[in-house]
């Protein structure tokens, strides 16, 4: 029960697609583990494209790439917990990979934009809304994932801005929804380790 309570809500979890999938991936021998560092070479690939080929075709690959380590990272928790191929290093490299992906697509925002400290600074805030849900849990307190500016919905405002900016990049050759996106996953995951901060105090002051 505390192990379900302290995973990611996601409403994918209950698709046909999704439940077929990780169950023909339980009965192979692909572990939960090898699909968290796959989410590692999506990331990698997709920012690699993105920075590679900063006009329309990256972009596509890049939103692609995005979407490759979200799939990843519904199915290496399914094939874990539903699957039964839960390991004791689990927990590792369900934190590790993510935070690892974060940063090398967010980082690769700031760069393909030319404003690298804008990306690592995103990073960074996005690093720190983890540290701050797990810290939570690690006073006994429920995981927090809210946002605004969670895991998922900044790989969905990144993932917008590559496709929207695929069609900018193809009209006129401007990067104004990168940069919007940029500034939207920075300064969202600041106020999201804000929320999160101010509910853990809450609950510890009415556990105390």
């Amino acid at each position: 029960m505390e192990e379900q309570a302290n995973r990611r809500p996601i409403a994918a979890r209950s698709t046909g697609w999704a439940r077929r999938f990780s169950a023909a991936l339980a009965r192979s021998s692909v572990t939960p583990n090898q699909i968290s560092v796959l989410s590692i070479v999506c990331a990698a690939a997709g920012a690699a494209a993105l920075l590679a080929w900063p006009g329309w075709p990256g972009l596509v690959l890049c939103a692609l790439g995005i979407q490759g380590r979200l799939i990843c990272n519904l199915l290496d928790g399914m094939v874990a917990m539903e699957g039964g191929k839960k390991s004791p290093l689990g927990a590792v490299y369900n934190e590790f990979p993510d935070r690892l992906a974060d940063t090398i697509f967010i980082v690769a925002l700031g760069y393909a934009i030319g404003q690298p400290d804008l990306g690592w600074a995103g990073a960074l805030a996005a690093a720190l809304t983890a540290y701050v849900r797990v810290f939570g849990g690690a006073l006994g307190l429920p995981q927090d994932f809210r946002g605004p500016m969670a895991k998922q919905h900044r790989m969905a405002v990144l993932t917008i801005a590559c496709v929207g900016g695929a069609i900018e990049q193809a009209g006129n050759g401007t990067q104004w929804l990168l940069l919007g996106a940029a500034w939207v996953i920075a300064v969202g995951s600041i106020l999201t380790c804000i929320t999160r901060t101010g509910a853990m105090a809450a609950l510890l002051k009415e556990r105390a």
